[in-house]
């Protein structure tokens, strides 16, 4: 693997976890999901921390699949450069024969901001970074698509939904709803059902990185590298629309 900066060793983890996911899921097959789901999680979890022990020792590390204890490590808070990631976002997709809306996050949270990130939607054969941002779709400013949870979609954005002219479009994970954003599948991301931090910092790295619209659904700022890393909304979107679905979506909440 060749490292040149930050922002290409996110993208080559993102994409090798990606590729290792590929090979597990082709080597247990989908007869027993929940077998699949934990071999996910802990090949990809055990390959990125391995990487980054051994290419940025200096560095933290925040991952879903860490321990309580690795979470509540002080020694993150006090750190100048974080990593966050998600191994594996999007099990339920992942254990899907077919499916394709799952992905892997790698992001560095370094100075108080993200400063790099990557996407890899391995089933999709392609990886977003900040290395080289996806340039963002022009928006006619006629009807659009909200990316919403397969299983759980907020009732509010249903009705923000219907109040606004959009229809909804249920994806995986919520790396493959951003990237959809980013990529022209829809137009708008909105989601309040409870998030942390490594279910948003990588993707929106590259969401910023492009110019795309992000931040919680009441338009303040998302902030990462907390010692309770629990993020339970967020909002991204093509820039023209954000003023409006912020809007929206403060009138719904009145």
């Amino acid at each position: 693997m060749t490292i040149r900066d930050d922002h290409a060793l996110a993208a080559d983890l993102a994409t090798e976890a990606g590729e290792l996911l590929l090979r597990i899921r082709e080597r247990t097959g989908f007869a027993d999901p929940k077998a699949l789901k934990a071999e996910g999680d802990r090949g990809s979890h055990v390959h990125l921390m391995e990487a980054l022990a051994r290419l940025r020792p200096s560095d933290s590390v925040l991952s879903e699949e860490a321990t309580r204890e690795e979470r509540l490590d002080p020694r993150r808070l006090g750190a100048d450069r974080v990593w966050i990631v998600d191994p594996l976002d999007g099990t339920r997709e992942f254990s899907e024969e077919g499916r394709s809306d799952w992905a892997v996050h790698v992001a560095l949270w370094e100075g108080g901001r993200l400063a790099a990130g990557a996407v890899a939607l391995p089933a999709q054969g392609r990886t977003l970074t900040t290395a080289d941002p996806p340039k963002l779709p022009a928006h006619d400013r006629g009807r659009f698509r909200i990316a919403v949870s397969r299983t759980r979609p907020p009732e509010f954005v249903q009705k923000l939904a219907a109040a606004a002219g959009a229809d909804l479009v249920p994806i995986g994970s919520a790396g493959a709803k951003i990237s959809a954003v980013l990529t022209g599948e829809v137009e708008a991301y909105v989601h309040a059902g409870g998030q942390y931090e490594w279910d948003s910092a990588a993707p929106v790295a590259v969401a910023l990185a492009a110019g795309a619209h992000a931040s919680r659904i009441d338009g303040s700022e998302l902030v990462y590298n907390q010692a309770d890393p629990s993020l339970p909304d967020i909002l991204v979107s093509l820039p023209e629309l954000a003023t409006s679905l912020l809007a929206g979506i403060r009138d719904l909440h009145r």
